[in-house]
């Protein structure tokens, strides 16, 4: 068996898991983009154990190894996205490095002068205004 068609069927896998990896922003599809990276090392771990002819396999023993650091670290990778988008609401790689401080860039923080009863009407009053400039039936979500 020729050792380039492995090589090179490697080589494109761990290529198209890279590219996912940097251009994905859904948090799912990296860690699919990362597991290709890792069939990408398995098929060439496997590759070279076939063309040395190991008696050990150690090329397939580790990719047993690899196959069961991969399966553990996709459990745990799901069960982190899955708790985010519980948290926050949306799986986007790009929202999550801006809520990296702990501070959520949709929250509204609490106005000091809210406790005094002038600025509750005059919130209020606001409110009622931009609800009238609304047509009926029209009413816009943001």
């Amino acid at each position: 068996m020729h050792l380039v068609y492995p090589a090179v069927l490697a080589a494109l896998l761990f290529c198209v898991g890279v590219y996912g990896v940097l251009a994905r922003r859904n948090s799912v599809l990296v860690l699919m983009s990362v597991e290709l990276m890792l069939n990408a090392v398995n098929l060439n771990l496997v590759a070279f154990d076939v063309w040395l002819r190991d008696t050990l396999h150690a090329g397939q023993a580790l990719t047993l190894f690899t196959i069961t650091i991969a399966a553990a670290e996709i459990g745990l990778g799901l069960a982190i996205v899955l708790m985010v988008f519980r948290t926050h609401g949306t799986a986007d790689i790009d929202r999550l490095r801006m809520l990296r401080d702990g501070e959520d860039p949709g929250e509204v923080e609490p106005d000091p002068a809210a406790d005094s009863p002038t600025a509750e009407s005059t919130a209020s009053t606001a409110k009622t205004a931009k609800t009238a400039d609304v047509p009926q039936g029209k009413a816009s979500v943001r």
